[in-house]
């Protein structure tokens, strides 16, 4: 499935429906006055989030959603029918921004969650509202008013509750098959990851917590570079990061440190979001360097550290430890 995070649509309520002209012609009922009914509204475009959904795909292909016209009135005072609503179906997550303006319209978080984004035209008048001592026999009507027209700009943002952020090959891909259900594509080379994983991953309690593998970093994803910058909007909803570093990497703080200055250039209080920092590969380092690159980078970032090897599922127990406690607070 391809993973679709951006899409920009069109939508238009519908047309409300013509008023008509028209006059009673009953048996026994001379002069008979105006009937002619009103014409009825025009449907709505609704945005309903659906927990089935994973990508914004379906609107690469579709980008103009139109709801239904309202119909014209008849006589005897009829309404016309009103269109019917347009309901349109879009991931958990999702952020409804007017394309030109960049309002937030609506975040649609919780699966069943609605969002009207343009309303329907309202019906026209029949010649029966115009009736008046002056004018016993009006032949005036009104037309439907058209619907509301916007262009949309949608963003998906994952529900992830943890995000495991890093360079590329640093381990995050292997980090979350270990811990979870999620089977990411895994290779000894850069830029593996193309897309988010999300892996499902239990607690004690039983309960799952939504794991997300972010794209690997490299310097200067907050202004484009590179694949990092696509995803760094999927951290901003999650409660807690895991910071992996390359433990045989030629200098593990310059990593870090890059990362750091991602953060902080994206912004969204990214650098202020509790983190965990996890040396990843320990089993490339003895046991005095691991103690004292460890000790180097609490020193220097002064974020708890711990050491792990995803490969050999070593220390995984205690990094889980620590996500729920940090989760709990």
């Amino acid at each position: 499935m391809q993973f679709i995070d951006q899409a920009f649509v069109t939508v238009r309520g519908g047309q409300g429906g013509d008023g008509i002209v028209a006059f009673r012609r009953e048996k026994y009922v001379p002069a008979g006055g105006p009937s002619g009914g009103d014409g009825g509204q025009g449907g709505k475009v609704i945005f309903s989030s659906d927990s089935n959904l994973q990508t914004l795909l379906d609107f690469k292909y579709k980008r103009l959603f139109l709801a239904q016209d309202g119909t014209r009135g008849g006589p005897n005072r009829s309404t016309g029918a009103s269109g019917k609503d347009l309901i349109v179906k879009v991931p958990c997550g999702t952020e409804v921004r007017h394309l030109s303006s960049g309002i937030l319209l609506g975040d649609l978080i919780q699966p069943g969650q609605l969002l009207v984004v343009a309303y329907g035209g309202r019906g026209g008048l029949g010649n029966a509202h115009y009736l008046s001592n002056r004018n016993r026999a009006p032949e005036k009507f009104t037309t439907g008013r058209e619907g509301e027209e916007w262009s949309l700009q949608l963003e998906l943002k994952l529900l992830a509750e943890v995000g495991i952020i890093g360079l590329p090959n640093a381990g995050k891909s292997t980090l979350i098959s270990v811990l979870s259900e999620a089977k990411p594509k895994i290779a000894d080379y850069p830029f593996t990851t193309l897309t988010p994983n999300l892996g499902v991953v239990r607690r004690p309690t039983g309960d799952g917590t939504l794991f997300a593998d972010i794209p690997g970093l490299i310097e200067g994803a907050a202004q484009g570079a590179g694949l990092g910058h696509e995803f760094l909007r999927h951290i901003e909803r999650t409660k807690l990061l895991i910071h992996l570093v390359d433990g045989g990497s030629l200098d593990p703080l310059e990593d870090v440190m890059v990362v750091q200055k991602e953060l902080l250039e994206y912004g969204h209080g990214l650098i202020d979001r509790p983190r965990i920092l996890v040396i990843n590969k320990k089993e490339l380092l003895d046991e005095d360097q691991q103690k004292e690159l460890a000790e180097n980078l609490h020193r220097e970032i002064g974020l708890k550290v711990l050491l792990v090897s995803a490969a050999m599922g070593t220390g995984l127990q205690e990094l889980l430890d620590l996500t729920w406690r940090m989760l709990a607070h």
